[in-house]
């Protein structure tokens, strides 16, 4: 026989199991304490965020470094990929509704395969912290702003969005979490 045939025919399988996988995705089963015999299928809960610390490292005329931190907890026993986190901050001494900066925290897939990716994977029942460091470039327009940033105790709001998986890129839905919190 001709051996391409034999190599059509392991190519051929390996598509279908790879698409089964693809296509059943992981689950996870937990047998009951009760009766072993039965298993449960747990909801997912969503996860957690914390502002874990905001402050100014320091001030010039010119410019202003403000560091930033959030904590990511995962309450389930799977995984988690949290892909972006997008905020948006307020001093709000200064003004309730004039956002001074944002930013976003990792990155979104765009394809199907996607190299050097910023997304993090949050193991089950464990937590990650996310910083950021920003710089504010100061200019005579916002001379208030610098006030209530050389004083010693700025009222902050952060608030933001966040994109996370539940099981992995292929499977599962994307989850959002928003977030507001004052400081």
């Amino acid at each position: 026989m001709n051996p391409k045939i034999f190599v059509g025919i392991a190519v051929a399988t390996l598509a279908v199991i790879l698409g089964g996988i693809l296509l059943v995705g992981p689950t996870i089963t937990i047998s009951s304490q009760d009766n072993p015999g039965i298993q449960n299928n747990p909801e997912a809960q969503a996860i957690q965020i914390e502002l874990d610390e905001l402050y100014v490292e320091r001030i010039s005329e010119r410019t202003a470094t403000i560091n930033i931190a959030f904590k990511v907890s995962n309450p389930n026993p799977r995984a988690v990929i949290v892909q972006t986190m997008d905020y948006q901050l307020f001093e709000t001494n200064y003004s309730e509704s004039e956002q001074i900066t944002g930013g976003e925290i990792g990155s979104r897939p765009t394809g199907m395969v996607e190299f050097g990716s910023n997304y993090y994977t949050l193991l089950g029942e464990n937590s990650i912290i996310l910083k950021e460091t920003i710089e504010l470039k100061g200019n005579n327009n916002t001379p208030e702003l610098w006030k209530v940033l050389n004083d010693d105790n700025p009222s902050w709001r952060v608030s933001g969005t966040v994109f996370y998986n539940l099981s992995s890129m292929t499977s599962g839905q994307e989850n959002t979490l928003n977030f507001e919190f004052t400081k």
